[in-house]
């Protein structure tokens, strides 16, 4: 009997003692599962690449090894044609070539214009020296409004320039409500703020979807503005704004004098000179027409191109990023020299109080 109790007392503690040391499955599993990893946020961080790229891939990454990118969205619309000036159609972000400072620089999105919305910013100079051909521009302009913009799609905005800027009308896809502004913008008069208008209106569309636009209708002059020619320029640039500029000072010298040898005023040459920096550093034009028969032509040829253009996307990281630079920027068309190509030149970063 006591043989018996001593054999059952061991071969319980024998089982007690296996299952304390016993591990349940499920907790096995766990044991094998890895520790979490906390990974970069692929939007704005990167790892730095001084590490060794030979980390073992369950080890955390830690907050030293994180760091933020400040990247920039800079978009880059093209113009290209033939050596007629005619459109070239059908070509791919494939060919284009990007640079950045001289360097290649990869293109990071491409477009073509039908598919992208204009937010158009028309900028309207009715100071006193506009008065002989103000009623005509007033019919070009809204004739041009009919052409370029889109039903449903697009977007414009009203401005005036006198001895200061206004905003005439906000963004609307009513073409008629920014027309019959226009109409009613009354006599010109007063001084020309041409710069401060064009700053008003990069600033207003720097928040929009879509091309950013500013089409001015203006002899070019300034004589009142508290912006600069480089202000406006920065201005456009780092609002990622296209500018066109209709000069009127030929077409109002014609109707006050009918001669179409055009206006050699020194006043009006300086002004030229001005208005083409604008356009040209964000790869926009500049059209001097001399009567009304190329008054409307170049606002056509406007509406045609702004339909017909490649929109790059180039996303300015790094050592291309920093605050109160400016890039130099050229696009070509690969295999292509005999293309003209029109694109912005340059863009600024501005700033963080900017």
């Amino acid at each position: 009997m006591r043989l018996s109790v001593c054999l059952a007392l061991i071969l319980f503690v024998t089982a007690v003692c296996a299952q304390s040391g016993r591990v349940r499955s499920d907790e096995k599993e766990k044991q094998r599962k890895p520790t979490e990893v906390r990974t970069a946020e692929p939007e704005n961080r990167i790892v730095d690449p001084t590490q060794s790229t030979h980390r073992n891939p369950t080890q955390p990454i830690s907050d030293e090894e994180i760091i933020k990118v400040s990247s920039v969205l800079v978009t880059i619309p093209v113009s290209v044609a033939d050596k007629n000036y005619r459109p070239v159609l059908n070509l791919s972000s494939e060919d284009f070539w990007l640079e950045i400072n001289g360097k290649p620089a990869q293109i990071g999105g491409f477009s073509v214009a039908e598919r992208v919305p204009i937010r158009l910013a028309l900028i309207f100079d009715k100071s006193s020296s506009v008065a002989s051909a103000w009623d005509f521009e007033k019919k070009a302009a809204s004739k041009f409004l009919r052409q370029v913009l889109r039903s449903e799609k697009d977007m414009v905005a009203l401005f005036s320039i006198s001895s200061a800027p206004k905003l005439e009308h906000p963004l609307t896809e009513n073409i008629s409500a920014v027309t019959k502004a226009i109409e009613n913008l009354g006599e010109p008069k007063g001084a020309t703020a041409l710069f401060d208008a064009v700053v008003m209106a990069s600033e207003y569309l720097k928040n929009a979807e879509g091309r950013r636009v500013i089409v001015i209708i203006s002899d070019g002059d300034d004589n009142l503005s508290d912006a600069t020619l480089e202000d406006a320029i920065r201005s456009v640039q780092v609002n990622n704004c296209l500018v066109y500029v209709v000069k009127t000072s030929d077409f109002e010298n014609f109707k006050r004098t009918g001669s179409k040898v055009g206006n050699a005023n020194t006043v009006f040459l300086i002004a030229d000179k001005r208005m083409q920096q604008l356009a040209s550093q964000t790869g926009g034009a500049v059209y001097s027409p001399i009567d009304e028969i190329e008054m409307e032509r170049f606002f056509a040829q406007i509406a045609s191109e702004l339909s017909q253009q490649y929109i790059l996307s180039y996303y300015a990281e790094n050592e291309n990023s920093i605050p109160g630079n400016s890039y130099q920027i050229a696009v070509k068309v690969k295999d292509r020299p005999d293309l003209i190509v029109r694109a912005r030149k340059s863009y600024f970063i501005p700033k963080s109080k900017e």
